[in-house]
């Protein structure tokens, strides 16, 4: 493949950095050099010993796909030679991409962490050749987070009249406190990934699926669907042209921020969640279950869609109009059930304390219903699936102070509310009510099912 002059810079190692945004940069056929940073050594020993290569499975629809990408060069910044080999590879870089486990990962870790390397790196940039990082922390102000960490690490300031934009100019021409240049030389970019992905580490299944591991002694699998059409933040910065082609750039991706936690979180939560009452192992093992595929349905069509294009339908955007969004849950609830992305349940309803609070994808989605007038009957079957998996597995990972019966037999609806009132606190509104008692309505209807 012929490949152009760019420099691209990954922050993490997992499978959106290594399946999606390594991957489109090195399929674009716009970059020559692949630096990545990652902390667990085994992983960068092996893709050096590999030649510096690496590989990821795609899950097509009719096929599963591996893919080699040659010419990565990973360093670990915790090892002080790798870091500055990070940093000079940061100082010329065009594209970058932080992929971390959350935002609170963007300082920890003192000189090796993301905002000290990048912002090291940016520091040690000449002129004022453009960049941008994709921030694929999977938060809705990701990027402003960042680039408010990397300001205060850097001291430089955001532009005049763009505070919270994600972009910012620094003092003087090189850094130093002169004059400040008022024009943006650098921008930090939300992201809104519908891409679904999963590393596999049971060898059996390796096996199985017919996947290739990452190196041919690193004992686990990417495995990546092959949707890309990703959004980002519009991008500002004067004469800037992006690399990776395929990301499609909004002017406001809060709607479509809200579409993803609200719409697919959501239903892929609800999908999980009535699974594991079932047993499932796999996603792909509820599309054979039709009541839960309907139930899944209606809640995506009557009560996340209806609430979403009662917030959104003034923007004129597609996706927020009766068709466009049925046209959206079509295409994702094939998605979530395909058999070639075989995605575990037990991946998908991980830290249920999480996803029950107030304003995340299951209690989040619930409370915009009910703001639009829309009773979410649906919605509520999945949270109150997800209670009864926190309670079923009460010994695994789930916090010791967080007041769970013994069995989901004992919940009553007073130590519901306790329990849903524990999970909310500080966070509660009119809503709270009206929520519980759904709540307690649904696990009648899950228990029955």
């Amino acid at each position: 493949m012929a490949h152009g002059n760019r420099t691209f810079v990954g922050i993490g190692f997992g499978p959106i950095q290594s399946g999606l945004f390594l991957y489109e940069a090195y399929m674009s056929g716009n970059f020559s050099r692949y630096v990545v940073a990652e902390v667990d050594n085994d992983l960068v020993s092996a893709v050096r010993s590999a030649g510096m290569t690496y590989s990821v499975n795609i899950a097509r629809p009719d096929r599963i796909e591996a893919v080699t990408l040659k010419g990565v060069e990973l360093y670990n910044p915790r090892d002080p030679a790798d870091r500055q080999k990070i940093v000079s590879a940061i100082a010329e870089a065009d594209e970058m991409a932080t992929a971390l486990p959350s935002v609170n990962f963007y300082d920890s870790g003192g000189a090796t962490s993301a905002v000290a390397v990048l912002g090291d790196g940016i520091a040690a940039r000449t002129g004022h050749k453009p960049a941008v990082i994709y921030a694929a922390e999977n938060h809705n102000h990701a990027a402003e987070i960042l680039t408010e960490k990397l300001a205060g690490y850097l001291n430089v300031s955001e532009p005049p009249g763009k505070k919270g934009s994600g972009s910012f100019c620094r003092n003087g021409p090189e850094g130093a406190s002169h004059k400040m240049n008022p024009t943006p030389f650098f921008q930090v970019l939300n992201t809104v990934i519908r891409k679904m992905s999963c590393v596999i580490t049971d060898p059996a299944m390796i096996l199985s699926l017919g996947l290739m591991t990452m190196t041919p002694v690193t004992p686990r699998a990417i495995l990546v669907e092959e949707f890309n059409r990703i959004l980002i933040s519009r991008i500002t910065l004067p004469g800037f042209r992006r690399g990776i082609e395929v990301l499609s750039e909004k002017d406001d991706l809060l709607p479509f921020e809200e579409a993803k936690l609200y719409g697919h979180n959501a239903i892929h939560a609800l999908i999980g969640y009535l699974s594991d009452l079932r047993d499932l192992p796999t996603m792909a093992d509820a599309a054979h279950h039709a009541d839960i595929m309907a139930i899944a349905c209606k809640a995506f069509l009557d009560e996340c869609g209806r609430a979403l294009i009662a917030k959104y339908s003034g923007l004129n955007e597609p996706l927020f109009t009766t068709d466009g969004f049925r046209a959206y849950a079509d295409d994702l609830l094939d998605r979530m059930v395909r058999p070639n992305l075989n995605e575990l349940v037990s991946r998908v309803i991980r830290d249920p304390a999480r996803k029950l609070a107030y304003d995340d994808r299951l209690y989040g989605t619930m409370r915009l219903a009910l703001r639009h007038g829309i009773q979410p009957v649906n919605l509520a079957q999945g949270a109150a699936a997800a209670v009864v998996s926190m309670i079923r597995r009460r010994d695994a990972a789930v916090p010791s102070d967080i007041p769970l019966p013994k069995n989901p037999s004992d919940l009553t609806e007073e130590s519901l509310r306790t329990l849903l009132n524990h999970l909310w606190t500080g966070k509660t509104d009119s809503h709270a009510d009206e929520l519980v008692r759904l709540t307690w309505q649904g696990l009648g209807c899950v228990a029955s099912s």
